[in-house]
C-alpha cells in the first residue's frame, strides 16, 4: 500500500537507492541531511508511566526506555511531578 503521508502510529517502510538492508540497524533516524538533518538531544521531557516497579524511583534512576525498536539508557536528571497512576491526582510536586 502506498501512502503520501505517515502520522503518528503508522508503521511505514521505504528504499534508500544504494543503500542496502544489510547496513541500515534497529533505531536509525533518516531525515533531509541538505536542508532539515535530525539532531541529537541532550536532554528531553518526557511523561513516563511506570508499571510495578518494586523500588523507588528518584533523580538519578538510569533505566533502559524503549523508544519504538530502540532501547535507550537514559538518566532522569530531575522529576517534575509525581501522580498516582489510578486517580490521576498529583502526589508530589
Amino acid at each position: 500500500e502506498s501512502l503520501t503521508q505517515a502520522v503518528p502510529g503508522d508503521n511505514v517502510g521505504f528504499n534508500v537507492k544504494n543503500v542496502s538492508v544489510k547496513d541500515i540497524r534497529r533505531g536509525y533516524v533518516a531525515g533531509d541531511s541538505k536542508r532539515n538533518p535530525p539532531l541529537g538531544a541532550a536532554n528531553f521531557t518526557a511523561q513516563v508511566i511506570i508499571l510495578n516497579h518494586p523500588g523507588e524511583i528518584h533523580a538519578g534512576y538510569a533505566p533502559v526506555l524503549d523508544c519504538h525498536t530502540a532501547h535507550i539508557a537514559c538518566k532522569f536528571a530531575e522529576l517534575k511531578t509525581k501522580i498516582d497512576r489510578r486517580s490521576g491526582k498529583v502526589l508530589e510536586d
